[in-house]
């Protein structure tokens, strides 16, 4: 049966039912789609996991809902492709999910637009019924302390960045002509960070990490890395498969300050599962006999890592010329309290580290991206109510702009639902006005047009990806990426 003649039947037995049933009776029984009613148009800012996950969420939940995703960079899946770490592969299967749903015909994907610059909000609020704000933290908290623009002293971001190919850090070239790294911060980007560092070149040239990084670090003369933070063995941030990597490094052994870890048995007899075991795991580390084999790798590694706890950092100090960094000088501290709120305090003791590569891993920030919106620069997020930007109805946003950049991808995938529901649930309840069509992308592409931007589609994407995985296959890699926007861009005759 043809869709007309469904919706003529449908007309004559409703007829018919109001004639036999009492009046009001008809409320709960829903009518089909009809063919003039308005598809829901709405549009992403940014294509990371936060991005393709409220895309994902709304496509699957509504039938007629439309998504435009608009990206900066020509490629997309944001910090997927550029801060997973080279050596985790696994981590990057859920690209095959957001390419997926970028194929839905009911999915579009602009690159090569920059939202706030190349068009603004404002024109994207006339343009769809919603717009999320799902860009991200692109920007790292700075230190706040002398010496801190140092050479030699550089963001974890801005490092993660350089060997996985981020286009704004491809001219970092970052020194590592000394024997000693310290990182600031007990994070899993710190540990990811300190692995790339002490790993053999034989592990990471499979990877698809930038072949710039890849003769830098063959060069490298790191021997130590230090990882150094505020508070205690129970209060770092990193999660255990991270820490067990670093233990099974086949080129570095770990060096634990038995100290650190005595009597901290009754401290974690409460605490969740998690934490205890990873505890456990730096503790035995530190405190037992590694067994034969380990203790064999252990005596032959050239390299080595450590645990550096109860340390504030108060200042990079300088070479004799004042340019580069020498030496960190930290405050010794001691703890406030227990668990996770507990503060660390200085206790006027004073300690020094010789070191020439530092690397700041405190913490990624999320930026304003227009003055149209709402933002809350003291917590680095877009206030908020289960997504809903709080004074602007039919805004919204997901990921690290909405709550601050915490959490794993499976975190941000929860976050990126509820936001995505928080929307179903204003188009169900008639919350977002759809009394009018809206034109989404045909209205975008012609502003963008009349300002000299083209977008990169996803099938043009699709062609640098092709490009990237055959320069990779003749190196014996996953892909090499291009970091230069321009070669992407001419790659696709732009």
């Amino acid at each position: 049966m043809s869709r007309s003649a469904g919706l003529a039947g449908w007309k004559r037995v409703s007829a018919a039912l109001r004639v036999l049933l009492p009046h009001g009776c008809l409320a709960g029984i829903k009518r089909p789609f009809s063919t003039s009613e308005v598809i829901p148009r709405i549009c992403i800012v940014g294509s990371g996991p936060a991005g393709f996950y409220t895309a994902q969420h709304l496509l699957k939940h509504h039938k007629l809902v439309r998504v435009d995703i608009y990206e900066k960079l020509p490629v997309p899946f944001g910090l997927v492709r550029f801060g997973v770490a080279p050596d985790h592969p696994e981590v990057k299967n859920v690209i095959n999910t957001f390419t997926q749903t970028a194929r839905s015909d009911r999915c579009t994907f602009s690159g090569n637009v920059t939202v706030g610059k190349d068009v603004t909000v404002e024109d994207l609020q006339k343009a769809y019924h919603a717009v999320i704000l799902s860009y991200g933290a692109e920007d790292s908290r700075t230190l706040g302390i002398p010496g801190e623009d140092l050479a030699g002293v550089y963001t974890a971001r801005a490092f993660v960045g350089w060997y996985n190919g981020l286009p704004e850090n491809k001219e970092l070239k970052p020194d590592l002509s000394s024997e000693t790294a310290v990182v600031l911060g007990h994070g899993n980007v710190a540990l990811d960070v300190a692995r790339i560092l002490l790993s053999p070149l034989e592990v990471l040239r499979k990877t698809d990490i930038t072949e710039d990084a890849l003769m830098a670090l063959a060069r490298s003369k790191v021997k130590r890395v230090c990882l150094i933070g505020r508070r205690g063995p129970l209060q770092v941030a990193f999660t255990i498969k991270e820490l067990r990597e670093m233990i099974n490094l086949p080129s570095a052994r770990p060096v634990l300050n038995p100290a650190d870890f005595k009597g901290l048995e009754e401290a974690i007899k409460d605490v969740p599962r998690p934490r205890k075991r990873l505890t456990e795991l730096m503790a035995k580390t530190a405190l037992e006999d590694p067994g034969e084999e380990m203790a064999g790798r252990w005596a032959s590694a050239s390299r080595e890592w450590s645990l550096k706890f109860l340390r504030s950092p108060l200042e990079v100090l300088p070479t004799a010329d004042g340019m580069q960094a020498r030496v960190i000088r930290m405050a010794v501290t001691r703890l406030e309290g227990s668990g996770d709120t507990a503060r660390a305090i200085p206790t006027g003791e004073i300690e020094e580290l010789k070191c020439g590569l530092i690397l700041s891993s405190i913490g990624y920030r999320s930026l304003p991206i227009d003055p149209a919106v709402p933002f809350d620069p003291k917590q680095g997020i877009i206030p908020n109510s289960m997504g809903r930007v709080l004074g602007a109805p039919g805004l919204y946003c997901s990921g690290w702009v909405k709550r601050g950049p915490t959490g794993v991808i499976t975190t941000t995938m929860n976050d990126s639902f509820d936001t995505a529901q928080s929307v179903l649930e204003d188009l169900q309840k008639g919350a977002l006005d759809l009394s009018s069509a809206k034109e989404g992308f045909d209205l975008v592409r012609s502003t963008l047009q009349s300002r000299g931007i083209r977008p990169v589609s996803f099938s043009e994407w699709e062609k640098i990806d092709a490009a990237e995985v055959a320069r990779g296959t003749l190196a014996g890699k996953p892909r090499e990426k291009i970091i230069d926007p321009r070669e992407m861009l001419e790659l696709i005759g732009h």
